[in-house]
């Protein structure tokens, strides 16, 4: 941020970049993430980019625990609370032609 210093106060940018050993794509590149702010609030961005950044893998980490507290949990529930096995609530009855047959005759 030296660099963007020194620019704002008259020097050429290639003067500024030799001095620093860096490359103008370095330097505009600095000037575009932080233009306009000072020392103090890039150091405080930067801060604040790093709290982000533990919050979001926070969320995700209690996110995902939660979802597979749902699955374990609401089935294990279900199954203990209508006394049924975990078989019949994973059970889907398939239709046969019999049947559909039966059903069309009883309307």
């Amino acid at each position: 941020m030296e660099a963007l210093k020194r620019v704002d106060a008259g020097l050429v940018v290639p003067e500024v970049c030799r001095e620093l050993g860096i490359s103008s794509a370095t330097f505009y590149k600095w000037r575009a993430k932080g233009g306009g702010m000072d020392t103090s609030m890039m150091a405080r961005m930067k801060e604040l980019e790093s709290e982000n950044a533990c919050l979001k893998k926070m969320y995700i980490e209690e996110k995902l625990k939660a979802e597979i507290l749902i699955k374990v949990i609401t089935k294990k529930m279900a199954c203990a609370i209508f006394s049924m096995s975990k078989t019949c609530y994973r059970y889907e009855a398939k239709e046969n032609a019999k049947n559909e047959q039966i059903a069309n005759w009883l309307i």
